[in-house]
């Protein structure tokens, strides 16, 4: 088995683990902040210490492109958060700040 046998690759900027709804990224997230193998499965219960170790192992033996990739997703999801935030809330949203106001506005009265 090649160690890229344990990932899909859906485009250059998606990969996961084959097997799982589950990102490299997910993984290496927790890699990159220190944590062992071990404290990585207890975080994602149905990946198997096989899959976290092909995954770190995939990382160490590609990491000029893995961290280009891990950066391009950090930028892309800044930017749909930065999307998210300019864009018109939702009418729950718009509500529940309606209520906000107007209890706040009866506070002030009383």
């Amino acid at each position: 088995m090649k160690l890229e046998d344990y990932f899909e690759f859906l485009d250059c900027d998606y990969i996961r683990i084959k097997g799982h709804r589950i990102g490299i990224d997910n993984v290496l997230n927790y890699y990159l902040d220190g944590y062992s193998p071990e404290e990585i499965a207890a975080n994602f219960p149905g990946l198997s210490l096989d899959k976290i170790y092909a995954t770190i192992t995939y990382y160490l033996h590609n990491r000029p492109e893995v961290d280009a990739y891990l950066s391009r997703l950090i930028a892309w999801r800044e930017a749909r958060y930065q999307e998210w935030l300019a864009s018109e809330p939702s009418p729950v949203v718009k509500k529940i700040r309606e209520i906000k106001a107007q209890i706040k506005k009866e506070q002030l009265q009383n």
